[in-house]
């Protein structure tokens, strides 16, 4: 297939590897020329701007942090909307707003073109070995035309609906689900280490009691060695997603109380200089809070 795909960060950079790696013909693009390197080696063609990136393409994804930015290549004059042929489909790929997508929606609507919504879970490396959950959402015969990339890119594919907007709402509720057992899990681990315990012990307990999936596993062992610096999500994303959320909370008028205290917990670990750290460092947060020291002072802990 004829793919066009503008992002190339972390998670980005290893989807359109995939996509190059599976025998699609791949125009990549993003603001800084050298995140493109390794993928023109692997096939890819290097394209020099939006406009470039969309010549002769039946699908352009977008991977992009920040709803402004997805608006600004989508919606800009010499923007997607504008460069890509009718009928093709934008495939957004990030964590974006209601708000942007309905905006998106309606855009390429005008435009003769579609939109397909298809946020990724998962972390940089789950992306770059094609194991990323996806939730699309889109028009039957956009969807369609996408499945074939996103069984390239993901281990599975949960489909939202017609409407891009479905699958927004999934993300952002899932985003709150794991920023709440983050917070949770902070808790616990903190009430181990006040009472003396190494909380690698309450690690092994609730990775064997029935509290599975990446959260527990892979944010709970990050948490107890103290790993932050190995950076899947950082917190500044948490951040912009715990926003998104209370967006579609105050849209859909749902009072989320437990949100309140993720999101007051990254700003915290922001104010303590933390916030290019993974979000795992709430733990380091939630310790803080409660007085107690870093954990190598804990006998035979990981120092």
């Amino acid at each position: 297939m004829r793919v066009g795909f503008v992002g190339l960060g972390r998670m980005g950079r290893g989807m359109a590897h995939r996509l190059v790696d599976g025998g699609h013909d791949v125009a990549v693009y993003d603001v800084l020329p050298a995140a493109a390197a390794s993928l023109v080696t692997a096939g890819a063609r290097a394209a020099s701007s939006v406009q470039d990136v969309c010549v002769d393409r039946d699908v352009v994804i977008t991977m992009l942090v920040e709803d402004a930015t997805v608006l600004e290549v989508a919606l800009a004059p010499g923007g997607l909307r504008d460069c890509m042929r009718p009928g093709a489909v934008h495939l957004a790929m990030g964590t974006y707003g209601v708000a942007t997508i309905l905006e998106l929606t309606a855009a390429h609507t005008r435009g003769g073109q579609h939109l397909v919504a298809a946020p990724v879970l998962g972390r940089p490396d789950l992306a770059a070995k094609g194991l990323l959950g996806i939730v699309a959402g889109g028009p039957a015969d956009a969807l369609e035309t996408c499945t074939p990339l996103l069984t390239q890119i993901g281990r599975r594919i949960f489909r939202a609906g017609t409407a891009p907007v479905s699958a927004t709402a999934i993300k952002l509720a899932n985003n709150h689900l794991l920023g709440c057992a983050l917070v949770s899990m902070a808790e616990a681990l903190s009430l181990t280490r006040a009472h003396g315990i190494d909380p690698r012990l309450l690690y092994q307990v609730f990775t064997s009691a029935g509290f599975g999936g990446a959260a527990y596993h892979g944010y709970g062992r990050t948490m107890v060695e103290e790993g932050f610096d190995a950076v899947g999500s950082p917190v500044t994303v948490g951040l912009k997603d715990a926003g998104l959320i209370r967006d579609a909370a105050t849209h859909a008028a749902v009072p989320m109380p437990s949100l309140n205290v993720y999101r007051d917990r990254l700003v915290g670990a922001v104010a303590h200089g933390d916030g290019s750290r993974d979000q795992a460092v709430l733990a380091r947060e939630q310790n803080r809070l409660a007085g107690i020291e870093p954990l190598p002072s804990l006998p035979g802990a990981k120092a």
